[in-house]
């Protein structure tokens, strides 16, 4: 066997990180299990259902004879993940946050409490590789493309990387849930957890209207005609075809811009009009796993969304550390406070922030 570690694994109270403590544990690790509480504002059955997670991840535990702590992160996850949520949501962006928690909680706060309890190594249940290298670590795609998660988790850098170990690297989904069946694991058949990381489902509207004021507004085509009102520019985003409120005949409406200065909604109508389609984005916050970044201008592949089919792109440098990324094809809906993650192959080279993108075939903005 190799060397025995002792390991922390974040045990979210659903299958993969059940199925991830498994495998260790017949590895012949030495594993315990840690539950992180990181959202106290409204937690309720309803919602978060943080009780019932925990109480699910204790049930797993007990069945795996490892024990579990707890840890309550509710303050680090206000004051750097949601502040900045709700932040980017006011200035007309619509953020990733499972991206920064990725960074901010799970693989730094989650990391560093498991270091000061004298742990070798943290392991969660993600969909990701890493492998050892002469340059050092790379993170790597996990095998089941359709739950591939290292677009989540770009923003590792070597720290990160030579202290975490992904048990499900090489797994599909199905192979996870046959695992935690044959060990008789109570979370073999819970539904994956969706909606906010941490803060979990519910109603994204009333749930975002609690913190930022409503801003109505004009809804305009790109002929500047006015078809209806908006709510407030945060409740949308690129993309989106519904809850805009205009009807009539023909193809489905879209929206394709929001200028925050003048506060209007642009809409266009046809999932394929050239309004929708860019060329072309800029991308600051850039974050390499290599910590280095590649020599550019630079050839690989992107994706602007998870699940989205890796875009052949090249990578040019911008002033003060941003770049800018050009497609071979255009994309579409590229959106402002998403994120580009770059791959190369097997390999997640890293990624950014998008900051705007080219309107392909017209421009949304007025001529004043």
């Amino acid at each position: 066997m190799a060397e025995r570690l002792k390991i922390l694994v974040g045990m979210s109270g659903g299958v993969d990180s059940s199925v991830a403590a498994l495998h260790l544990l017949e590895a012949g690790h030495d594993v315990r299990g840690l539950f992180m509480k990181n959202w106290e504002e409204d937690d309720n059955r309803d919602y978060c259902a943080a009780l019932v997670d925990l109480e699910d991840a204790q049930a797993v535990s007990n069945k795996l004879g490892i024990p579990l702590h707890t840890v309550n992160f509710s303050h680090e996850y206000w004051e750097r993940v949601f502040k900045r949520f709700l932040k980017e949501y006011e200035t007309g962006l619509t953020p990733n946050p499972d991206i920064l928690c990725n960074r901010e909680i799970k693989f730094k706060e989650f990391l560093e409490h498991a270091v000061a309890l004298g742990a070798d190594a943290i392991a969660t249940g993600h969909y990701a590789g890493i492998r050892k290298e002469a340059g050092g670590y790379v993170l790597l795609r996990g095998k089941d493309a359709n739950k591939d998660q290292s677009y989540f988790l770009y923003t590792l850098g070597q720290h990160q990387l030579g202290r975490a170990m992904f048990p499900l690297a090489a797994m599909e989904k199905s192979w996870v849930r046959d695992e935690a069946r044959r060990a008789g694991l109570g979370t073999s058949g819970k539904k994956d957890s969706t909606g906010i990381c941490f803060i979990g489902e519910r109603k994204f509207r009333e749930f975002l209207s609690r913190y930022l004021k409503p801003n109505p507004g004009e809804i305009r085509d790109a002929d500047e005609r006015v078809l209806g009102e908006h709510n407030g520019l945060m409740y949308y985003t690129l993309g989106q075809r519904q809850g805009m409120g205009v009807g009539g005949a023909g193809e489905p409406w879209y929206v394709a811009r929001k200028d925050l200065a003048n506060n209007v909604l642009y809409i266009a109508q046809g999932h394929d009009h050239p309004a929708l389609f860019s060329t072309w984005l800029t991308a600051g916050e850039l974050s390499w796993v290599a910590e280095t970044a590649p020599s550019l201008p630079f050839q690989c592949t992107a994706k602007t969304r998870y699940r989205q089919p890796n875009q052949n792109c090249t990578i040019e440098s911008l002033d003060r550390g941003a770049c800018v990324v050009r497609f071979r094809t255009p994309q579409w809906a590229v959106t402002p406070g998403q994120s580009i993650v770059f791959y190369e192959g097997e390999k997640c080279l890293g990624g950014g922030v998008i900051a705007d993108c080219e309107a392909l075939a017209i421009s949304l903005v007025s001529a004043a």
